[in-house]
């Protein structure tokens, strides 16, 4: 059994829609917690809407690989292409961290699959709804992400609404 902590965002089409339908899906592979939802600007040299965020933890019998390819299946399932890097898209699904049952993190260093997530310790849009979720939590290597958030500049990140809250 492994733990993993998953980024879900999306900027294109029905945000909230396929938010909520990974989840769902999420679900059904061992979803054990969700944040809040969040909208953030943009990231990356690309000119694009807001995005809507969450932090999934999943626990379940898949490795690290697994989980990756849980998150391409969840992103075709919403239509994503992949056109531009950094570009818009329906839905974005990284794996940021992935520990055994006693909390052993998974390292790799395999470009297919970096873990911990090589850029999640620079990221508002992981870290602050990840600290929402859990206010324990570490991403290794790299320290306590309240620390870790406390260390950003200030970000343009907002808490939208409670997933019960969205119709």
């Amino acid at each position: 059994m492994t733990r993993a902590v998953l980024s879900l965002g999306g900027n294109l089409g029905d945000r909230v829609g396929n938010l909520r339908r990974a989840l769902v899906a999420l679900t059904g592979h061992g979803l054990v917690a969700r944040s809040t939802l969040y909208e953030t600007p943009p990231w990356g040299p690309v000119e694009q809407p807001p995005y809507l965020n969450a932090i999934a933890v999943v626990r379940g019998d898949r490795d690290a690989a697994g989980w990756l390819a849980l998150a391409h299946e969840l992103e075709q399932a919403a239509g994503r292409t992949r056109d531009v890097r950094f570009g818009p898209r329906t839905l974005d699904v990284d794996v940021i961290t992935v520990s055994t049952d006693d909390g052993t993190p998974v390292l790799s260093g395999d470009p297919g699959l970096t873990l911990p997530h090589p850029r999640a310790a620079e990221r508002a849009f992981v870290l602050v709804p990840w600290l929402s979720l859990d206010p324990s939590a570490v991403l290794p290597g790299h320290g306590r992400v309240a620390d870790l958030v406390a260390a950003l500049p200030p970000e343009d990140v907002a808490a939208v609404a409670r997933w019960e809250q969205l119709a």
